[in-house]
């Protein structure tokens, strides 16, 4: 574990905690209502633990990106957060204005509000330094008014935004139990992964999925690495295959020279580890037809792997220890194209594998088809996993990792 301070290093009696958590919410676009409360419920054992500790704890959070449909204040997400946790977490519409200094300065013991959209604010996501970010104006006006800053929002530590690495610079921090348990687990498969290690791969595109293969590979992290999707239909095309035109086009812009040039590479150097789909299942005006990937062109938009591929990925799926799965390998929203992905995660529970899954569609994927309790682990991160995966550092961690040399522990 990164040696950054967690709850177990501090006590938070009676201090003031200003707590990061992301909740940022699927929303019904007619309506902003939320859609799903899992990233909300995410941050529950952090904030329950605070609250249960007399901490006085003001918490920030964003919601969508302030020129994005999805953008709205939080009063929802504080209504939620009060249920779950069976205690008030107070809304403030306010952020650094003297509303929200006022209800700061007034927090009792166990007391819990919830500032406005960080997003509000242009500087939060200002390309910047962690000093630099230390230096703006939402850092300078609310790290006076706490004691500790406490930083819970994994699924936003790949980001260099001020909320993140800002208030690490000027106040003693730690991680939250989400942010601990997510580098612990994800530390757990990248360094001393039970064999065979296995990684399903659906949802990334062409070019991001480059990088995260090649240190899984070049660190001997992955015994096998499984790619369906619009991913595996990429390296297909860099392999010589005819992939049509109808799915040439969903690639778009990806299919570049030094991409297809990079995923040769791949699999020239790694061989039978890097597994592509040998066959698809393809939508033919709405009806699923198998393409065999050496029989010519697609004639039609690939929606899932092939029946032989749903066998090849199963049997290596059956035969793993560890397995980490990252997008659909097909369009499940679809029943006649969900049947790869079902299998995915039909074969990954049944190995008794330990199981971890990332992102928003496979996460909605597992909830849908029943398996979101079967799964070992659930991963917040999106962005944040791929870019842990890719062997690159999280300016969040690197922020606490800088806070814990730069603040003395607080001994609990």
């Amino acid at each position: 574990m990164p040696a950054f301070n967690t709850l177990d290093d501090i006590d938070v009696s009676g201090k003031k905690i200003l707590l990061r958590v992301d909740i940022n919410s699927p929303l019904e676009r007619e309506t902003l209502e939320i859609k799903d409360d899992v990233k909300i419920a995410s941050a529950l054992p952090t904030v329950r633990e605070l609250a249960e500790k007399n901490a006085r704890v003001a918490i920030l959070a964003h919601q969508g990106r302030k020129d994005q449909w999805d953008f709205r204040d939080l009063s929802p997400h504080a209504d939620i957060l009060s249920d779950l946790l069976g205690r008030e977490v107070r809304y403030i519409d306010d952020l650094i204005g003297e509303k929200a200094k006022s209800a700061i300065r007034s927090l009792a013991d166990g007391e819990m509000i919830l500032l406005a959209n960080l997003r509000t604010l242009d500087e939060e996501s200002a390309k910047l330094s962690s000093d630099a970010h230390a230096d703006s104006q939402l850092v300078r006006t609310l790290s006076p008014l706490f004691d500790l800053f406490v930083n819970d929002a994994f699924a936003s530590s790949h980001r260099r935004h001020a909320s993140c690495v800002g208030f690490p610079m000027v106040l003693p921090s730690a991680a939250g139990r989400l942010m601990e348990r997510e580098i612990g687990t994800l530390e757990k498969i990248t360094e001393s992964p039970e064999r065979p290690c296995v990684f399903v791969f659906g949802g990334y595109k062409f070019a991001d999925a480059i990088p995260v293969i090649q240190n899984l590979m070049l660190r001997d992290i992955a015994d096998r690495i499984l790619l369906g999707g619009l991913i595996g239909l990429a390296f297909l095309a860099s392999e010589g295959h005819d992939i049509g035109p109808e799915n040439v086009r969903s690639l778009r812009d990806e299919l570049t020279e030094e991409n297809m040039g990079a995923a040769r590479d791949i699999i020239a150097d790694y061989g039978e580890s890097v597994v592509l789909p040998v066959d698809m299942a393809l939508d033919a005006d709405g009806e699923r037809e198998r393409w065999d990937v050496e029989s010519g062109p697609a004639e039609f938009p690939s929606l899932d792997i092939g029946d032989r591929t749903i066998e090849l990925f199963g049997k290596l799926l059956s035969e793993a220890k560890t397995v980490l799965i990252s997008g659909p390998v097909g369009v499940f929203e679809r029943e006649q194209f969900a049947k790869g992905t079902y299998s995915v995660f039909d074969k990954s529970v049944s190995s008794g594998a330990f199981s971890i899954i990332g992102g928003g569609h496979t996460t909605a994927a597992a909830k849908q088809m029943g398996f979101a309790e079967k799964i070992s682990y659930s991963s917040t991160g999106g962005g944040a996993l791929e870019r842990y995966l890719t062997g690159k550092p999280l300016p969040a961690v690197e922020a606490l990792i800088v806070s814990a040399l730069r603040h003395k522990f607080i001994e609990p």
